[in-house]
Order: C-alpha cells, then structure tokens, then sequence
C-alpha cells in the first residue's frame, strides 16, 4: 500500500490511514514507488529554484533596487524562506503526496480556499517554468553570439526549452532527477571557482561599503526582497515527488530544510562576491548580458566565461524540466480529486509517469513565454514578467500551508504556541514579501500581474465551486459529500 498520510481523513488523536481515497491498488496513483534517494530529492528542489540561473540573472535584478543591500535581502529572504520550510517539513512528516502544498491544505482550510491552494502552486510551478523559458532564449544567444557570432530566432528556442524537458520527464523520473543534479551540480562548482577568486583578489579585507549599506533606500531593499524571493521559490518541489521517494517523511522534510540552508548560503555569497568584484568598467551589473562572464575575466580566467554561460543555459533546461515535473504531479492529484479534467490522471503504462498532465503543462509554459519571443519582447523581460506572476503563486500558496499548520496540529495533538508563533511568523513574511511587489506600483506591465492573478484564482475557484454542486462529482481531499436528497 503507498505510504501517503491523508492529511484531510486523519481525526484528531487517530493514526493517519495508509492510502488515500482515490490511489490505485498499490499504485501510488500508478506512479513509481521508491525509486529515488535523498540526492535524488534535493536535486527536484535545488533544480526548480535553480540557483546559477539566479546568481546570473537574478542578482542583477535584485541589484538594480537594493543596490550594496543586495546581500542583505538575500539574507532577509533565506529567513523567511527557513521559516516557511519549518512548517512545509512539519507537514511533510506526515504526508507524501503529489499534490505537495495544497494537499496539506486539505482538512485545515475551507473547500474553496483548497481549491485557491491547488490552482496557485499550479500556475506557481507553470510560471517558474515559463520565467526560465526567457532565461533560456537569453543565455542560449549569449552563447550563439560567443561561439558562432550570430543568433537563433527566440521561437525555436522556446520550443526548444520545452519539448526537451517533456520528453525527458515522461520517459522515467529518477533520469529526470539524476540529470538535474549531475547539472546544478557542474555550474554550482564552475560559478563558486569565480567566486573564490573575486574574494581571494579582494583579500582578507571586507566590502565596508556594502556591510554599511552605502547609500541603500529601505525601499530598495524592500524591492529587492521580492526578487529574491523568486531565487528561493520551489525549494519545496521535492514534496510533489511524494511515494517515488524512499522513506518520504524522513526524506522529504529533510531535502526542505537542506535545499533552503545550502541555497540561502549560495545566493548570499553570491550577491556579495558580484557587487564587490563587477569591474567598474564593464558598467553596472544591473545592465550586463552576462555577469559572471565579465566576473571571470576580471580574475583572469576569461576562458572560463562561456563554459559558464553554457552552464547557465543548460541550467535553465534542467530548471524547465523540474517545473514540468513538479507541476504535472500537481496537476495529476488535482485531477484525481476533480479539480482539474479526469483526463490528466492518465499513467504511461510503461514508463509510470503522469504523461498526460506533464504535456499539459508543457504546452501552458509554452503558451506564457512563446508569444512573448514571437512579439520580440526579450528574454530577460519574459524572465522578470513570469517570475513575478511565479511568485504570486508561491506567496499565496506558502501563506495558506501556514494558516493551516497550527489547525491541523491542534486537531491531532492538542494545543501548542509553539506553532502558532511559527505560522504567524511565516504569514508576516508573506505579506511582507506581497506588499512589495504592490507598493510602490511597478512600471507597466507588472503593475496589472497581481490583477491578473487575482482574476485567476477567482475564475478557477469559481469553477470549482459549481463543478463540486454537480451530482456524482470527485471531491477534493477533505470534503465530505453532499447528503443527498
């Protein structure tokens, strides 16, 4: 039987059942069971945040607002993001699921704020993944320009960038895994060399100017604390792998924590290793093509800036295909309890990977980044604009998870503070982070996104509502069927 808690069955003080309603016999919802390790599960996570992709374009966004504060909102942002992994881990000890976030919701919260839970982290994953699309196109005509001295045209490298990590994630799950770490693990190594050799030049002496935070605005740390929360978005996704780990509740809760330390380290070094060492005449970092490039030859291992940018490329594939596989497995839960077409819980009966909903999510982070390429709008733009509207995703659904941890700890264990203080912690975070990308108003077109957002959620939780009214419908975990007449 899997090995999956059914977080909304669970009454207080019983054990958890041992499978949930709608898994097949023994199946796992016909996915692999146990087939992937601990490495196996921090590859998901480390890959779906993509951390060379954020010390290469991430940083330089984050630059342009908070300036010599950049380190600091990076360290902002690993707190609240090792406070948010806090209560995802408490859950994860109990569940493993494909539905991730919004199955913890189940039980908790009301029908109607699930139902805004699953469609979030949905669209979260798709746009995380449409946001690399852009970093993709950008890098690989970084790399073509290097190499050949010329372009391709944006279209066939979103196609690309898409059909790829399709492909890969409906052949088996545990190589979609091992690539992605084998990757991160190669552009991590060659980024943090650059790194070492920036402080190693800069000597024993520290930036004084950026621990004083020279000329930093409030604001602009503020502003700078939204995109890097982009960095860390999905540091989570290892809790959609569910059953296909082994030992998920200890593995799982353990590749949260893990994934959300070594990152926070990763991208503080990183902010303060780019500002301090960006050569002054190779302009400002916020406006470079390809910052750890120009860092490169700045420390004199200029033939070391393409390996990097072909790393940083080939990141972002491997970041596409983390998305896709996190999302799909979303999606398939989804559609198990009849939020998403029964369609999509279709299994390749060969391969046991959720093929249906991983070309489904495919083709929607095509349809938010290949339009964009066709319109000409760059790279770097379809970067920021879908990475923001990820991040809507994430904050929604990371707020719900912990306005839910203290109520379904209460009904199984008592009253606790200790909880409470913790999620309270968390929701202020989240709001922190929300009220920064509302004010001040961002320039046009961001300044629509959460609009556009809001419309979303209100559109498919509608929808929801009256599918659950209609007689003989699936129900989503926790809700119990309406009496009939």
């Amino acid at each position: 039987m899997p090995l999956e808690t059914d977080l909304a069955a669970s009454a207080p003080g019983n054990p958890p059942p041992n499978s949930p309603p709608d898994a097949g016999p023994g199946s796992g919802y016909g996915l692999r069971q146990g087939v992937l390790g601990s490495w196996d599960c921090v590859a998901q996570s480390i890959s779906t945040m993509a951390p060379t992709a954020s010390a290469a374009m991430t940083v330089p966004l984050v630059f342009a607002s908070a300036g010599r504060g950049t380190w600091l909102a990076y360290l902002l942002a690993t707190f609240c993001i090792l406070i948010m992994g806090l209560c995802i881990a408490r859950f994860a000890r109990d569940s493993a699921s494909p539905g991730s976030l919004y199955t913890y919701t189940a039980g908790s919260l009301p029908p109607i704020l699930r139902s805004v839970a699953a469609w979030a982290l949905l669209v979260a994953y798709i746009g995380s993944g449409a946001s690399v699309v852009g970093g993709f196109i950008h890098y690989a005509n970084v790399v073509s320009g290097e190499f050949f001295g010329f372009g391709t045209p944006p279209v066939i490298l979103s196609l690309l960038c898409v059909a790829a990590p399709v492909w890969v994630a409906c052949r088996d799950v545990k190589v979609s895994a091992r690539s992605m770490l084998y990757i991160e693990m190669v552009s991590v190594a060659m980024i943090s060399t650059v790194f070492a050799l920036v402080l190693w030049r800069h000597g024993l002496q520290v930036d004084t100017a950026q621990l004083t935070l020279k000329e930093v605005k409030p604001s602009g740390v503020r502003l700078g604390l939204v995109l890097t929360m982009f960095s860390f978005v999905g540091f989570e996704s290892a809790t959609t792998l569910g059953q296909e780990v082994k030992n998920p509740l200890k593995t799982i809760p353990r590749a949260i924590i893990l994934s959300a330390v070594l990152s926070g380290l990763f991208f503080i070094v990183a902010s303060y290793s780019e500002v301090v060492g960006f050569p002054a005449s190779a302009g400002s970092l916020a406006d470079s093509d390809s910052p750890l490039s120009v860092l490169a030859e700045s420390v004199g291992v200029k033939p070391l800036g393409p390996f990097i940018d072909i790393c940083v490329m080939v990141t972002m594939l491997a970041c596409t295909l983390a998305c896709v596989t996190a999302s799909a497995r979303v999606l398939l839960l989804m559609a198990h309890h009849g939020l998403a077409p029964e369609a999509l819980c279709r299994i390749h009966p060969r391969n046991h990977t959720p093929h249906a909903a991983i070309i489904a999510t495919g083709l929607v982070t095509l349809l938010l980044s290949a339009p964009f390429a066709v319109f000409k709008v760059s790279g770097e733009t379809i970067y920021d604009w879908m990475g923001s509207l990820s991040t809507y995703g994430f904050i929604t659904v990371y707020a719900l998870v912990a306005v839910a941890l203290p109520i379904y700890l209460r009904r199984r264990h008592g009253f606790a503070l200790g909880p409470i203080v913790l999620a309270t912690l968390a929701v202020a975070a989240m709001a922190l982070v929300l009220a920064g990308t509302l004010y001040p108003v961002p320039d046009f077109p961001k300044n629509y996104l959460p609009y556009l957002f809001l419309l979303y959620l209100v559109v498919t939780a509608g929808w929801n509502a009256w599918a659950r009214r209609r007689p003989g419908s699936r129900r989503d975990p926790g809700e119990a069927a309406p009496a009939s007449a």
